[in-house]
């Protein structure tokens, strides 16, 4: 695996049921990208890791 092929991953708190979920790449040099488990081929967001970083500690927060 290459540094610029994007490593998914689903959240630990995704239930097992296959059902809708958000994967995160984190393995991209600069980048973190994100996508919808239900849609692969779709389209992607990307953020730098410093927003990420922000937005997930705000999302445990509340």
């Amino acid at each position: 695996m290459d540094a610029l092929t994007p490593q998914w991953r689903k959240s630990t708190k995704s239930g097992g049921n296959g059902g809708s979920c958000v994967e995160v790449a984190d393995n991209l040099p600069g980048v973190v990208a994100v996508r919808d488990s239900k849609d692969p081929a779709g389209p992607v967001l990307t953020f730098d890791p410093q927003t990420w970083t922000a937005f997930v500690r705000f999302a445990k927060r509340h």
